[in-house]
């Protein structure tokens, strides 16, 4: 089972996290930002990977700590969960459309973290949520997870739609990327015969 628990406790939150990269993607999610949450809850739904976290942060500051630390947790617990790496397909390339917004995700399982973001929102926020804090995000994640990950949107005109089709992009494709090739089961999909280094 491809599971893993991840708690993360700083003097600005608390958060804890699970994933299971073989679930259904059941989320269960709880931030105290609702957008965020919505954002975490169709991530689980669409890459299938069940995904559970509790934060309490200081959102009477703002929210990035809790945007960022929840990504920096997630991102550790998809990586323990990977182990070696062995037998995963490794690479995933989607196109992403939501109405009138079209995002492209591309991501390489490689244990080697780099993250390229374009996308540029009309709007300052989302609801109360500052769009910037949808790269932080990001950021977050893949430099934790240890992957290398595209995003970037074609055309988009509403700041709702950017974000969820980013989001959507990213769970399309790390579904495709975590799930085991029957064809290379137990191999690491690397010439270097490791993956992170």
């Amino acid at each position: 089972m491809r599971t893993a628990e991840i708690k993360r406790k700083t003097k600005e939150t608390d958060v804890a996290v699970a994933v299971n990269l073989d679930g259904t993607g059941v989320a269960t999610v709880s931030t105290g930002i609702g957008f965020f949450d919505h954002m975490l809850d169709l991530l689980a739904r669409h890459s299938r990977i069940d995904i559970t976290v509790k934060a309490v942060g200081d959102l009477h500051v703002d929210f990035h700590h809790t945007t960022e630390d929840v990504g920096i947790a997630l991102g550790q617990a998809v990586r323990q969960a990977l182990g070696t790496m062995a037998g995963i397909t490794r690479y995933a390339a989607v196109h992403m459309p939501m109405d009138e917004t079209l995002t492209r995700v591309v991501i390489d399982v490689s244990g080697r973290p780099m993250l390229v973001f374009k996308a540029a929102f009309p709007r300052d926020k989302i609801g109360e949520f500052d769009t910037e804090l949808v790269r932080e995000w990001f950021n977050a994640f893949a430099m934790n997870a240890g992957i290398t990950l595209h995003v970037e949107t074609l055309y988009g005109e509403n700041s709702h739609h950017i974000a969820e089709s980013c989001f959507k992009g990213l769970a399309r494709a790390l579904r495709a990327a975590v799930e085991i090739d029957p064809r290379a089961v137990g191999e690491v999909p690397s010439t270097k015969g490791q993956l992170g280094g």
